[in-house]
């Protein structure tokens, strides 16, 4: 994924002029959530703004404790993960959110007859994924069908869709995008239960984010780099089929198929432009919203473990000046 810039000296001796070189941090490994980043890569909208962009693969680290530490210029973050640094003041605004549209959703076999609504999962086993947040959305769905919130938790990360398919659990969470369209390829016969059907707000997915002293002593780069990563969002939303193929020839992905209908799937769905809501727009109040579930849910915490106190104003925890500046 990467492309080795030219080094100043060679520049010089060419008189050529330099991009500037800029890097960016992923939240897991490369899928379809990115497609926008590689298409303007691959398209060079970057380089027709003067960029030389690093698509830094998936670490130990998480993406947004990367930017907070200052080692890339932008992230793109998971909205979980961008609410809890920015809950414990990390120096970092976000730019942009890639899902209008909530992805995820839970699921359980569909031959499962001890379930049909959430209420049902009570007493019931659950693969998960280690963080409190599935435990607040999980309870939420539950208590809001009228159950009780008493569950077994298993953590198994990626091998929850194993487990479930073999039944050695009731349910799981899963991305419709992504897990989802591979469900269906292999002939899993599934179902499920949408987040904001039982009282979890219904958010928005996959923040881009900088560090505020960038945003605030560097802003024509950032334009430079949110237009033309837009401008591949919005390529992508047009034409699918042809952004999954630059994205598989991109990537190493041993289920092509995989990509392909993961693209359908999200145009099809609307999830990047959620009819008339523009490419990569922020919407404070679902973000707030969000926000407040999960102060209100204990799910984000300082340093010390303790739950932070609601700040009340989000508003200066993005920033989209940049669509309207150039």
């Amino acid at each position: 994924m990467n492309i080795a810039p030219l080094s100043l000296a060679a520049c010089l001796a060419a008189s050529t002029v330099c991009a500037e070189e800029v890097s960016i941090a992923l939240d897991w490994t490369l899928n379809t959530n990115h497609i926008g980043l590689v298409v303007a890569q691959q398209k060079e909208f970057y380089a027709q703004e003067g960029l030389e962009v690093e698509i830094l693969p998936y670490s130990d680290t998480a993406s947004t404790a990367l930017l907070a530490a200052g080692a890339v210029d932008f992230a793109y973050m998971t909205a979980l993960g961008f609410m809890s640094a920015k809950a414990s003041e990390a120096p970092i605004t976000a730019l942009w959110v890639t899902m209008q549209k909530e992805a995820g959703r839970l699921v359980y076999n569909s031959g499962n007859d001890r379930i049909s609504r959430p209420a049902d999962l009570e007493g019931k086993t659950y693969a998960g994924f280690g963080s409190a947040w599935e435990d607040a959305l999980i309870s939420t769905m539950i208590e809001n069908d009228g159950g009780i919130a008493d569950y077994d938790t298993v953590t198994l990360g990626t091998g929850a869709y194993e487990a479930l398919a073999s039944g050695a659990v009731d349910f799981t969470l899963e991305v419709a995008t992504w897990e989802g369209v591979n469900s269906t390829l292999i002939g899993r016969e599934q179902s499920h239960f949408v987040y904001a059907d039982y009282g979890v707000p219904e958010a928005q997915g996959g923040y881009i984010g900088t560090q505020t002293a960038m945003l605030e002593n560097d802003p024509d780069t950032v334009a430079a780099f949110m237009q033309a990563t837009r401008r591949g969002y919005e390529w992508a939303a047009a034409n699918p089929l042809e952004a999954a193929e630059i994205l598989i020839k991109a990537g190493d992905f041993p289920n092509e198929q995989l990509v392909r209908g993961s693209m359908r799937l999200i145009a099809d769905g609307g999830y990047l432009t959620d009819g008339n809501t523009p490419v990569g727009l922020i919407d404070e109040v679902r973000l707030t919203t969000m926000a407040q579930f999960l102060f209100n849910s204990g799910v984000l915490r300082g340093a010390d473990g303790q739950p932070l106190a609601w700040p009340g104003d989000l508003s200066g925890w993005f920033d989209q000046s940049w669509m309207t500046d150039r």
